[in-house]
């Protein structure tokens, strides 16, 4: 992704600088593990966030890209564990893990209403 206006601290409400908002930052790293299951789940299947340990190494501000990739790491059950790390080109901005869990689609949404 390349860093807008939209991603920044302030319009997160989380800060007040005009750098990629960790919150943002967090969603980028949960697409890479999204991204990383891609063909790798039943039909009916999907995964819903769990946990996310994040450490936000470095500010990254508007304009500069940042690629997000996930590694899955562990499967235990139907818990998925992956370490997953930002960059912007040249440096790390961030390194987390990050866990998943598998569920029945319908049978989740039911659980919603």
């Amino acid at each position: 992704m390349t860093v807008g206006d939209a991603d920044t601290s302030i319009a997160f409400h989380s800060g007040d600088v005009p750098v990629l908002a960790t919150p943002r930052l967090v969603a980028l790293l949960e697409e890479a593990t999204v991204h990383a299951l891609t063909g790798h789940l039943d039909d009916g299947q999907t995964t819903v966030g769990m946990r996310v340990q994040i450490d936000h190494l470095a500010p990254t501000g508007v304009g500069i890209d940042v690629r997000a990739t996930a590694t899955l790491e562990a499967v235990e059950g139907r818990r998925l564990t992956f370490s997953a790390e930002a960059t912007d080109g040249t440096s790390p901005v961030a390194s987390a893990t990050i866990t998943r869990v598998v569920v029945d689609t319908s049978r989740f949404l039911e659980r919603v209403s």
